[in-house]
């Protein structure tokens, strides 16, 4: 037997060349779910072959000729120069990654929420930490069996640690942390329901109600780690911003609005600047609670509701606006009707038509003669095709969305 191949590696113990090489490599090489890469064992001494090999028969990105991985000795110098770049930014933004080393329990988890709070010092921060630790876990995924660089295992963990914490929050953030987060900063400023036990756990809280003086004094002087807080809720508003964004465009003001804190933020990080980001983005939170329950207090749903935005002005009479919101439902029940049939309706001219030509007739019929122009109906049909269009493409429109 030539060559014999055991899961994702191929051992080599006789001679091959040419064709019959690149034959065996490519089988040990391919990938699918679950692996990544395949793993050359040579007890034959054939990186010359290899070489001609690859020379005759393989391609590079670029069209020229393939070449061979660096040696072994570079790839290990490599991983430890990653490390050492990665474990050095980490100092120069306030945590040192040597207290990680064989640390356990709650000692570790001291010691990492440290260092993700000093991450999180901005955005910037944040990113390039992300970069770095991308390039220190390729370089190691190249050498998981190598044994040399079993040397660097526990540093790579321990940034890798750091890192998920990262994504981890990411996806675990929610009001309902949002929420507790709070009452702990806070206990005696909002308002609470409910009795026994562990109130964060089963918390209503009006955000309304909170006095935000006293919010924000807490927060100064309670909260040890600001960063991952501020982080919380930026996690948490930033789900609630694009949640409403995608059933109302109009909602874009609370977008800039955001831009602006989070500007100001990374651009200072003296003590005032956090505590008014953690003051502000509190606010902004409660408004867009407040915009969430809009839809309600209208009797409409969603959907309706960004129909009657892009409809109504603020110049109405209360008849008028009341006859606008009746006419956004019955737009958006007739939209429906007439897309329900059309196949791929947003991809072609004709039936792109039939929906226009429809919100045409319907806004010039439904809409007053005053205050609107026939300019300003216009403007309006354009803005709700605009909308139907972009909610259909991204699958936002639901067959009950007009009930």
């Amino acid at each position: 037997m030539q060559y014999a191949i055991a899961g994702r590696l191929l051992y080599i113990d006789k001679p091959m060349r040419a064709h019959t090489l690149m034959q065996a490599i490519a089988r040990a090489n391919r990938v699918y779910p679950g692996k990544d890469f395949g793993l050359i064992v040579d007890y034959n001494g054939m990186l010359k072959s290899l070489r001609e090999a690859l020379a005759q028969y393989a391609l590079g990105d670029d069209g020229g000729a393939a070449e061979i991985v660096a040696p072994l000795e570079e790839r290990v110098a490599a991983l430890h120069h990653a490390i050492q770049v990665t474990e050095e930014y980490l100092r120069s933004i306030g945590f040192d990654p040597a207290q990680l080393l064989g640390s356990t329990g709650f000692t570790r988890i001291e010691h990492l929420a440290n260092a993700v709070e000093a991450v999180y010092t901005s955005d910037e921060t944040k990113r390039r930490y992300e970069i770095l630790c991308r390039v220190v876990f390729n370089r190691f995924k190249a050498l998981l069996v190598e044994p040399s660089a079993l040397a660097y295992a526990e540093r790579h963990d321990n940034l890798e640690a750091i890192y998920k914490k990262l994504t981890e929050r990411r996806d675990t953030a929610d009001v309902t942390e949002l929420l507790k987060i709070l009452h702990r900063i806070v206990n005696q400023t909002v308002l609470t329901q409910g009795t026994g036990g562990d109130q964060a756990a089963g918390l209503t809280i009006d955000l309304s109600q909170i006095n935000m003086e006293k919010l924000r004094d807490e927060f100064g002087k309670k909260i040890k780690r600001k960063a991952t807080v501020i982080e919380d809720i930026r996690q948490i508003v930033e789900e609630k911003l694009a949640q409403m964004l995608a059933h109302n465009p109009l909602r874009m003001n609370y977008e800039k609005k955001y831009q602006e804190i989070i500007a100001a933020y990374n651009q200072d990080k003296d003590r005032a600047t956090v505590e008014d980001t953690f003051a502000r983005l509190i606010e902004l939170a409660n408004s867009l609670s407040e915009e969430q329950r809009r839809a309600v207090a209208e009797g409409l749903s969603e959907e309706q509701l960004a129909l009657f935005d892009l409809l109504t002005r603020d110049d109405l009479t209360k008849s008028d606006r009341e006859r606008i919101k009746t006419a956004s439902q019955a737009l958006l029940a007739g939209v429906l009707d007439v897309i329900a049939p059309l196949d791929r309706w947003t991809e072609k001219e004709t039936t792109q038509a039939d929906v226009k030509t429809f919100i045409l007739n319907n806004v010039f019929t439904e809409l007053p003669d005053l205050p609107y122009t026939e300019t300003d109906k216009l403007q309006v049909a354009n803005g709700v095709y605009r909308h139907i269009w972009q909610q259909s493409v991204s699958n936002q429109l639901r067959p009950g969305a007009s009930g």
